[in-house]
C-alpha cells in the first residue's frame, strides 16, 4: 500500500458527509496524514450589478455561517493536522483541482447512495470524482436514515438537535 501524507474530504455538511469524515479522520491518525477539508460554494443566484460592481443574492453572514460550520470539523488527536478550505464553483471540478493542489493521496467523501432515476436526474458527484481522480477515492454512505432516526428517538434528541451538535 502507497503512504498517505494528505487525505481530502469534501463536505456538503449532510449526513453522509459527517460520517465520511469520522472515517477520514481516523485514517489521518493511522497514517500520521494531514486531513483537508473542503466545502465547495454552489453559486447563490444571479448577480446583480450596481455600476461597475458586481455583487451576489445571498443573506447577510452566510459565508460566516459557512465557515463556522467548517470549522466544526475537527479531530480530537491533537497530533492529526487539519486544514479547512472553501471555495466556490463547480464541485466536482473544484475537488480534483484541491486533489491535485494539495498533492492529495486519498479522498474521502460521503455518498447519498442515490439510484434509478434520482441519480440519472441530478448526477452524482461521488461518481464524477472518481472516475476523474488521480489518486485513490473512499466513498462512504451514512447508516440506513431508519437506524439514525431510532438512535436519535432512543437518546431523546431531535434531528435538529443532532445535526446542531459540534462534530
Amino acid at each position: 500500500m502507497m503512504p498517505i501524507h494528505t487525505i481530502l474530504h469534501p463536505t456538503d455538511f449532510s449526513d453522509s458527509a459527517r460520517y465520511a469524515f469520522s472515517v477520514a479522520a481516523i485514517l489521518a491518525r493511522e497514517h500520521k496524514a494531514r486531513l483537508v477539508v473542503l466545502h465547495v460554494r454552489q453559486t447563490l443566484g444571479p448577480m446583480v450589478s450596481f455600476g461597475d460592481a458586481l455583487a451576489r443574492l445571498e443573506t447577510p453572514g452566510y459565508q460566516e455561517k459557512l465557515w463556522g460550520l467548517l470549522r466544526r470539523f475537527v479531530v480530537a488527536d491533537s497530533r492529526v493536522q487539519v486544514d479547512h478550505r472553501m471555495v466556490e464553483g463547480d464541485a466536482v471540478k473544484q475537488i480534483l483541482r484541491t486533489a491535485e493542489h494539495t498533492h492529495c493521496d486519498l479522498i474521502v467523501m460521503g455518498t447519498h447512495g442515490r439510484t434509478g432515476l434520482d441519480r440519472l436526474v441530478l448526477g452524482s458527484v461521488a461518481d464524477r470524482v472518481l472516475r476523474g481522480a488521480r489518486c485513490g477515492v473512499m466513498t462512504v454512505r451514512a447508516p440506513q436514515p431508519a437506524e439514525h432516526e431510532e438512535a436519535v428517538a432512543a437518546d431523546g434528541e431531535s434531528a435538529e438537535e443532532l445535526s446542531a451538535m459540534p462534530l
